[in-house]
């Protein structure tokens, strides 16, 4: 099984696939690309969707093109036991798009889209490294994005 906990079979897995390639597809292409019947489709995206293998359908956007031109991943050192209550702090700041805890050097990494440098160094200085539990930050800036492939390929 190359994805999550949950059993997914051959046809669960095109079919996550194809929704995360595209997500506004209709229920009539998605049966037809994977080859089975509409009322199953249906059914396998409604229990996908009850289990929370499909958590939901959202917009990607090109944060360039929508006027967020700074991209900037944060690493973070954090107190011992500062790690929950920061996760709800730190998905609560504006421009923050991603919270992650990790092992290794840092225990915590952000992924922040800005408008422009002003904007990321207030987000940095003035609200991250404010926050109670909060030892370091190291910013990295992104220079150029490329999108991955999905877990399960797209066929």
């Amino acid at each position: 099984m190359p994805w999550g906990s949950t059993a997914l079979d051959d046809v669960d897995q095109r079919i996550v696939a194809a929704l995360i390639a595209d997500g506004r597809m209709s229920m009539r292409s998605l049966a037809s690309q994977v080859h089975i019947s509409r009322a199953n489709v249906y059914a396998r995206v409604e229990r996908l969707t009850r289990e929370g293998v499909i958590e939901g359908f959202e917009a990607r956007v090109d944060p360039a093109r929508a006027g967020l031109r700074t991209s900037a991943y944060i690493g973070i050192h954090v107190e011992q036991n500062a790690w929950r209550e920061l996760a709800e702090q730190l998905a609560q700041i504006p421009y923050v798009g991603h919270v992650a805890l990790l092992s290794g050097e840092f225990d915590v990494l952000l992924r922040i889209d800005a408008p422009d440098n002003t904007v990321l160094r207030d987000v940095v200085l003035e609200q991250i490294q404010q926050l109670a539990g909060v030892r370091a930050t190291r910013t990295w800036l992104v220079f150029e994005d490329r999108r991955g492939q999905a877990p399960f390929g797209v066929e």
